[in-house]
Parts: C-alpha cells; sequence; structure tokens
C-alpha cells in the first residue's frame, strides 16, 4: 500500500485537479479489513485535511460505522477520486467527478481493493456505484440489493451527505437495513438493539 500510496501523491494525470487541489486524498483504515467503505471524491475538508469523509458527511459516517460495531481504524475508507472536482468560479460547493475522471483514477481504487482483498464493498451514493459498478440506474433501486465487483459482494447505499439534507426516519432506517445485511454477511453477531434501531 506504501509503494500504491507513493504512486498515487504525485499523480498529475487530471491537470485541473492537480492545479486546483490543497492534497491528494489517498484512504484511510485497516489494509486487512473485510469490509471496506467506498465514496465519490473528496469535499473541501477531506481536501484540506488529506483524508476522506472527514466534514459532516463523515462524522456521520462513522456514526454508522462505529454503530456497526466497528471503528474508522477497523475499516477501510477510500474515494473513486483521489482528489477534490475543481469548481472554477464556486467559493461553496462541490461537483460530481466527471466519468472520464473517474475511469483516469479508477485504477488507483482497483489496486488498493486488490491490496486490502474485502469481504464486503459498501457503495456511498449513486456516483461511487455508477464508478465501481458501471451502472446508472438510481440509488433507490441498487440499494438494499447485493451487486458484485471482482467477486465481491457490493452493498450501494445513500451517501451520508443525502441523509444530511434528506435524512428523515425513513431514509435512515433504509441506510440501517442495508448495513444489518452487510453485517449478516460478514457473519457479525446483531443485537435486538441494533435491529430495532430507526423503526
Amino acid at each position: 500500500m506504501q509503494e500504491l500510496l507513493s504512486e498515487v501523491m504525485p499523480c498529475m494525470k487530471c491537470g485541473n485537479l492537480a492545479k486546483s487541489r490543497r492534497n491528494v486524498v489517498f484512504g484511510v483504515g485497516d489494509i486487512t479489513s473485510p469490509l471496506m467503505f467506498v465514496g465519490e471524491a473528496p469535499g473541501m475538508d477531506e481536501d484540506i485535511k488529506g483524508e476522506p469523509f472527514v466534514g459532516r458527511a463523515g462524522q456521520l459516517l462513522t456514526k454508522i460505522i462505529e454503530t456497526m460495531g466497528y471503528g474508522r481504524d477497523t475499516v477501510y475508507i477510500a474515494n473513486i477520486l483521489k482528489c477534490r472536482p475543481d469548481t472554477p468560479d464556486q467559493r461553496y460547493g462541490n461537483r460530481k467527478p466527471t466519468p472520464e475522471e473517474m475511469e483516469t483514477c479508477k485504477p488507483y481504487l482497483l489496486k488498493q481493493i486488490e491490496i486490502i482483498k474485502p469481504k464486503v464493498i459498501v457503495a456511498l451514493g449513486v456516483t461511487a456505484v455508477q464508478g465501481l459498478l458501471g451502472v446508472s440506474d438510481g440509488i433507490n433501486r441498487l440499494r438494499g440489493n447485493w451487486h458484485e465487483f471482482n467477486g465481491i459482494p457490493v452493498m450501494p447505499t445513500f451517501h451520508p451527505s443525502y441523509l444530511l439534507r434528506y435524512g428523515d426516519k425513513p431514509t435512515k432506517r433504509k441506510v440501517w437495513e442495508d448495513m444489518l445485511l452487510v453485517m449478516e454477511k460478514l457473519g457479525n453477531p446483531i443485537t435486538e438493539k441494533q435491529r430495532g434501531f430507526f423503526k
């Protein structure tokens, strides 16, 4: 993984992203973990810190991970893109990565997956699902059902930022049901309390 990191850090393949980034956001966590989370791309907070999912959405993801019985240091978290998509003429906000950007950066993620060999991947949001699986269905149709990437089971679910914007109780329950399926797939014990969240 260190070898891959030293290859990714100086990457200049997407000139506009390399020019506007503060940091390359490689990935974080346990490289022997059975569970990997994949998002779409770093946002402003991640670009500043150089670590994926550290802003408000990241704090929510951390809570979800901890409620599953893991910690940020016992799973692996990465993105399709390792650089924040540039936002010319915008002081705030993020933009969706382009298909070309995702294809350019995807080999790095593939190598991470190859090294980690996770037993389950959770794809966070429709862009991560598109980048990983190449499908363009909406997240409502994809979530709650198992998919496969190179022989690894993939569970698509809503991105934590979606939950921050539209996170009513039924939507939170849907995400939690997805995580219960992940825990079952990994053979983890599930308490009655865990089964009952957001009901």
